[in-house]
């Protein structure tokens, strides 16, 4: 229980069965009073529903808010992130890490626009969220008081959590009586599954467990080309139409579909010390992904981007980890932004069977320059004389070195 008494609480709320029952749980335990905040990540399910329920636990009109935050989302978080080419353990996008830093920053928002002193979320003791939420929360309101029921109450099974949302009469659906075949977290950059069927490392997962992307069996047999458009970092356009951050990534999303891109079945470290094995959708951003180093390959400084190639993990370990609004979080983001400046261009992309291919890039920054690379007579002026003496002075103490071994 928290140390101080809580008067109003603002809680991370889905609607679906978990947190309707701690929403319930922190009326009885803590004679608080709640204020929900739903978000609209771009999740693919229908979010109204929750103010309905919200209303029948007993929470005040004025006390729910639904709030579509898909373009800021996308524009504030999820691009920032892809400016750096972000990749955890060498394959994972982060879908799900990205989306905490801003469902908590807004449940502090309302917080304060509400007087509550304290917030709530519904993730589990053994997970990476609830290190997400609450190291947003602090970072951004130090004194906050945070409720974690996952931690706090004393249900020991699912059948004592189904009990009390009977006891309340809470809403059951038939599929929650009985054991989930897997759990789900989406948004509009990813979809993740984890638990039950998927809990075997050895075996692969089932065909059903994929909601965002046909098979690359299924696809397509002729490739899809498509050109994005990016400016100083960020795309701009798909196929020469300009679309809003939102609006694009949903695109690349309904193109990687259809083309069965961005599946990853993953066994990756979480921050708290175990190992969990997911299954991973991520159709537009893995594309995005390879859109963006396409261009970047032509506008960026081979030392600019080596830099930036051995920054990246250390980004990547702050946002799995939760350091969002941590000061080397915005450090390493102003050194990439400003990497960014030149990053502009347009990447043609082909799509095919699960397969996301860069066939062509131009940018009128590009430092590309075909009369150094040919292997007919330049236009510049190279000397290939100059490179002995440059592989020289390169091998001298690899030549030093061998010398003292051939005298030993």
């Amino acid at each position: 229980m928290a140390q101080k008494p809580v008067k109003k609480v603002v809680l991370a709320y889905s609607g679906g069965l978990d947190t309707s029952i701690i929403l319930k749980w922190l009326q009885t335990e803590y004679g608080a009073e709640v204020v929900t905040f739903t978000a609209d990540l771009g999740q693919g399910e229908e979010i109204e529903p929750a103010r309905a329920k919200a209303l029948a636990a007993g929470v005040k009109p004025e006390n729910i808010f639904i709030e579509d935050v898909r373009e800021e989302f996308v524009r504030d978080f999820v691009f920032p992130m892809f400016r750096a080419n972000t990749v955890y353990e060498g394959q994972y996008l982060l879908g799900t890490s990205i989306a905490r830093p801003l469902i908590a920053k807004r449940q502090i928002e309302i917080a304060r626009q509400v007087g509550a002193d304290a917030v709530s979320h519904g993730a589990t003791g053994k997970g990476n969220d609830q290190v997400r939420f609450e190291l947003g929360y602090y970072g951004l309101e130090p004194d906050i008081t945070v409720i974690a029921p996952w931690r706090e109450w004393d249900f020991k099974s699912r059948e004592a959590l189904l009990e009390f949302a009977e006891k309340h009469q809470i809403q059951i659906t038939k599929d929650k009586r009985g054991e989930a075949p897997f759990s789900v977290d989406a948004n509009l950059l990813h979809s993740s599954s984890e638990g039950k069927v998927l809990e075997d490392p050895a075996v692969e997962a089932p065909e059903f467990v994929h909601m965002r992307t046909i098979s690359p069996e299924d696809a397509p047999d002729a490739p899809t080309v498509i050109t994005i458009d990016f400016e100083k970092g960020d795309p701009v356009a798909i196929d020469g139409v300009a679309m809003s951050p939102a609006t694009l990534l949903t695109k690349l999303n309904e193109l990687g579909r259809d083309n069965g891109i961005g599946r990853l079945d993953l066994v990756e470290n979480r921050f708290v010390g175990m190992k969990s094995r997911g299954v991973y959708e991520t159709p537009g951003g893995t594309i995005l992904l390879a859109a963006h180093r396409g261009v970047e390959s032509i506008t960026l400084d081979r030392g600019a981007m080596h830099l930036k190639d051995e920054l990246m993990p250390k980004y990547a370990s702050l946002v799995y980890n939760g350091f969002w609004f941590s000061p080397e979080r915005e450090m390493l983001q102003a050194a990439i932004d400003y990497s960014q400046t030149k990053v502009s261009g347009q990447v043609r992309v082909k799509l095919y069977k699960g397969n996301v291919t860069v066939i062509g890039r131009t940018s009128p920054y590009s430092l590309y320059d075909q009369d150094l690379v040919t292997f007919e007579e330049g236009k510049v002026a190279y000397d290939h004389r100059d490179a002995g003496g440059f592989i020289k002075l390169n091998a001298l103490r690899l030549r030093v070195l061998a010398k003292r071994d051939q005298r030993g």
